[in-house]
């Protein structure tokens, strides 16, 4: 059944009621909302917390801290970078927090978040964030590092051909997963976080017997002396250093895109309270293992590790035989378990786009056809990832790729933070009372700024030896922004230039599927004069069937 956007009693009715159940909420234009989520409602604080740790608990702690260490030359500054990431995680926590009030039933996060903030020019913010979300959807990154330790495991060289089989292999194993069954792809991330936090609980163990003198490292505090000595003050080594930092918290929001999911009485406090615990409990986890790192590792092997610092970390307190088979099993756990863990969170928000009318072929993307599960946005995501690990070389491909994903999504952080700066001003306008939880503009800041000197400061030459890819440092900054500019070219040509030419208006329509899912379809509803040639009917925009 296909109806004009509110036009639909039913949809009027619904979304009246939604609208006094959300507090009166302040509601531009966009997807539809789903009273009753096809989806399900099969996450609890437990799963929330799960979700978060999973996501952050990936191949960060263990490949990041000698990259980190390469950047800013000193381990005083390793451990001042390892402090302000998780500050500024919690900056953007209080934003996501305030916006999640607004629009409780609406899983996705971000892209709700920029759809209601940015209504005008109709269109344009939606269309470069669901273009930008989709092109940079992969699961690289934790599939290279896992298939690395893999291969480790078993004995087996590294070589480019090895580790993208094994790479593409794990991520459809895990998307299989999260195709499947919602309520085994948590019960998974459960499972293998529970497993993850042991491990990091083992290693700063293993580290606090370092420092007391029961191994036979025979002096533990040699890179505690002098700890700022070789410091860099390079803005652009600076900003890689913060980039890893912040990839390795990457996933303090990842509830946040299942919040239509929670079956709380309270989503928003259930979400946010599960974010906290996660964010404390991680920054005191990847604090302390870097003290462990540094107390068992010369500086000079830790700058050289590349991604391997776990495995040198192992070898030099345990030995080769346990280094070898059990930290690769820790490492590749925790990277299939942060796939997971990401899938499930990031399919929510393809799945947001594609109900914004926004993605070829709608109906597929937004259905929950058969299993239950958001099966299109999941099949988009593992096929962009197969194609960037074909199409990168091997030994650059984690770095390359864990910059380039992150550069558009700063602008996008930097549009959500002044947004809801927009947001409260539309609402005071309205008559509406502040969100029970208002950010304070300190948190707003902290978010902002962190996000604009990242924006600005890799453009700097790094110093010599300091770069982190084999070619040009800034190529991922030009390759964001151009995608960026692709995605302006593409509004400007599909939403201005092609109605023009045509004689008609780009307008929304409301879709219900078959499982009860809702989804905007936009179409062509021509002028007056182009209409009596075309009998008045409307016509799909993009393919929808």
């Amino acid at each position: 059944m296909t109806i004009d956007n509110v036009l639909d009693s039913e949809v009027l009715a619904q979304s009246g009621e939604d609208a006094q159940d959300e507090g009166n909420t302040l509601s531009a234009a966009g997807a539809p909302i789903e009273r009753n989520n096809p989806l399900g409602y099969k996450v609890t604080l437990l799963s929330s917390v799960m979700l978060n740790l999973g996501r952050m608990l990936g191949a960060g702690i263990y490949s990041v801290p000698g990259v980190i260490l390469n950047s800013v030359g000193s381990v005083g500054l390793l451990f001042v970078f390892w402090l302000l990431a998780p500050l500024f995680a919690f900056g953007g926590l209080m934003v996501y927090s305030e916006y999640a009030s607004m629009f409780p039933k609406r899983s996705g996060a971000e892209v709700v978040y920029l759809e209601q903030a940015y209504p005008r020019p109709k269109f344009l913010v939606p269309i470069m964030f669901a273009v930008t979300s989709v092109l940079l959807s992969f699961s690289a990154t934790n599939s290279i590092i896992f298939a690395q330790y893999a291969l480790t495991i078993f004995d087996v060289p590294i070589t480019p051909e090895r580790q993208t089989i094994v790479a593409l292999a794990v991520c459809a194993a895990g998307m299989a997963l999260v195709a499947l069954s919602t309520k085994w792809s948590l019960r998974a991330v459960n499972i293998l976080t529970g497993l993850k936090v042991l491990s990091l609980v083992f290693l700063v163990f293993t580290g606090a017997l370092v420092l007391g003198g029961f191994t036979h490292i025979s002096d533990p505090y040699a890179n505690f002396r002098s700890p700022f000595s070789g410091s860099t003050t390079n803005p652009n080594s600076l900003a890689t250093a913060l980039v890893k930092t912040n990839f390795a918290f990457a996933g303090w929001n990842n509830a946040f895109n299942v919040i239509g999911e929670v079956h709380t009485r309270d989503p928003v406090r259930t979400v946010r309270k599960a974010s906290l615990l996660s964010l404390l409990l991680v920054a005191c986890l990847f604090f302390f293992v870097n003290v462990a790192y540094v107390a068992a590792v010369p500086k000079d092997e830790i700058r050289n590790s590349g991604q391997l610092i776990a495995a040198l970390f192992f070898q030099r307190v345990y030995g080769e035989s346990f280094a070898g088979k059990t930290l690769p099993i820790m490492v590749a756990l925790s990277c299939f378990g942060n796939l997971i863990a990401m899938a499930v969170g990031q399919t929510r928000a393809l799945r947001e786009i594609a109900r914004q009318g926004l993605l070829p072929y709608p109906r597929f993307f937004a259905s929950t056809k058969p299993f239950g599960t958001p099966l299109g946005p999941v099949c988009l995501k593992y096929f962009l990832t197969v194609f960037v690990m074909v199409a990168l070389p091997a030994r650059d491909a984690f770095n390359f790729l864990l910059d380039l994903a992150s550069y558009p999504n700063l602008v996008f952080h930097v549009a959500t933070a002044i947004g809801l700066w927009l947001l409260r001003r539309r609402r005071a306008l309205a008559g509406l009372a502040p969100s029970k939880y208002r950010a304070r503009h300190i948190y707003v800041y902290l978010y902002l700024l962190s996000s604009i000197f990242l924006l600005i400061m890799p453009w700097i030459p790094p110093e010599p030896g300091r770069g982190d890819v084999s070619f040009w440092y800034a190529t991922y900054c030009v390759v964001g922004l151009g995608v960026l500019a692709m995605c302006g070219v593409y509004y400007w040509l599909w939403i201005i230039v092609l109605p023009w030419l045509g004689g008609y208006t780009v307008v929304e329509e409301v879709e219900r599927l078959e499982d009860g899912a809702l989804t905007a379809r936009l179409t062509r509803k021509y002028h007056p004069s182009a209409a009596d040639t075309d009998n008045g009917e409307r016509q799909p925009l993009i393919a929808s069937t």
